[in-house]
């Protein structure tokens, strides 16, 4: 039996009305459809408006779902050239009213693009958002973990064998059923491993268009969300994940930009993309690109098969879309296994 994801208002009202009194009382508590990992609302008080992230509730797989940790790197990043919201109060599990942790932050006003296509812009408008994300990327890895207090993010070194044992070992966990082209990439990820080449970075995790929010009436972003999965690691990955989007199809709810005449739409190619970012941080591009690649196809799976399992346990924050995540999970272990074949066969 799942448990509810529901939040009294009146439970948390009190709570940060002892907390957190110059907030006032809560006037609004409500939960956005969005968000599969961590449940978010958008919680009104007499002093503003502010967006509630808590941890779901049940039985959690090791070292997921860790809204202290993004509070922790959204804390860290606010003097940065990194746009994040405002970091207002974390309630930890052994304190929280609602019997889980949660964070509370500013709520940031402006556009959350869903359709990578961009649809309702302008081809100039939509060169200068994804020109945007591409400068908001090369921004955040230009970060000096240490210089932020987050030197001990996570661990530094040999980052792609390590997350592949990660990945490999929660997609095992959450499966329900063995899928022979996981692992199959599960293995040729192992026996193409580069040399770890040294670079260290604040790695954002789930770099998309649709975890940024605009500016209301400008391409510039003003918030960088959903930081869960965020940790010291090589920035290359956070490159390719976003990376991904041209390769996947744009119909069939995977958004996104396979089929499209991107030049026709404004959309920087794949390679200008990677191009631009090399550029702005000063280095060459990247060697083993088609490892990069598969890494994120088959994390994105191993993910999405966690998010399914949770499903079929009650614990989704959304099950109707957690569990459609079911039928895009061998197409992105095809596409990675496409990958492979392309390198092998060049």
């Amino acid at each position: 039996m799942g448990q509810s994801h529901e939040i009294s208002a009146e439970v948390l009202g009190q709570y940060l009305q002892a907390k957190l009194p110059e907030l006032g009382a809560v006037t609004g508590l409500e939960k956005f459809a969005t968000g599969q990992s961590n449940p978010t609302y958008r919680l009104s008080t007499e002093a503003g408006e502010f967006v509630l992230r808590a941890k779901p509730p049940g039985k959690l797989l090791k070292s997921a779902h860790m809204v202290e940790r993004e509070y922790r790197v959204m804390a860290a990043l606010s003097d940065t050239e990194v746009p994040v919201p405002r970091m207002v109060y974390l309630s930890e599990d052994e304190d929280s009213p609602i019997g889980r942790a949660f964070f509370l932050m500013r709520y940031v006003e402006g556009r959350i693009f869903w359709d990578p296509a961009l649809p309702d812009q302008s081809a100039v408008n939509r060169t200068a958002l994804y020109d945007a994300m591409n400068l908001t990327l090369a921004r955040l890895h230009n970060v000096r973990p240490e210089e932020v207090g987050l030197g001990d993010y996570g661990k530094p070194g040999s980052y792609f064998e390590r997350q592949t044992s990660r990945w490999h070992q929660q997609y095992l966990a959450s499966r329900a059923a063995p899928r022979p082209d996981m692992d199959y990439i599960a293995d040729w990820l192992v026996e193409h491993m580069p040399e770890d080449d040294g670079q260290i970075a604040l790695v954002h995790g789930d770099y998309r268009l649709d975890n940024m929010i605009f500016s209301p009436d400008a391409p510039h972003v003003v918030a960088l969300l959903d930081w869960e999965l965020s940790t010291l690691g090589h920035p290359l990955a956070d490159l390719a994940y976003q990376c991904m989007q041209w390769r996947l199809p744009h119909a069939g709810g995977m958004r996104g930009l396979g089929g499209l005449d991107r030049a026709a739409l404004g959309l920087p190619s794949e390679q200008d993309y990677v191009a631009s970012y090399a550029a702005r941080r000063g280095i060459s591009p990247p060697e083993n690109w088609a490892f990069y690649l598969v890494f994120c196809f088959f994390r994105l799976a191993a993910i999405l098969e966690g998010v399914v399992r949770r499903a079929a346990d009650g614990n989704a924050s959304n099950p109707e879309t957690a569990r459609s995540y079911e039928t895009a999970i061998p197409v992105l272990a095809e596409m990675a296994r496409r990958v492979t074949k392309e390198t092998s066969d060049g």
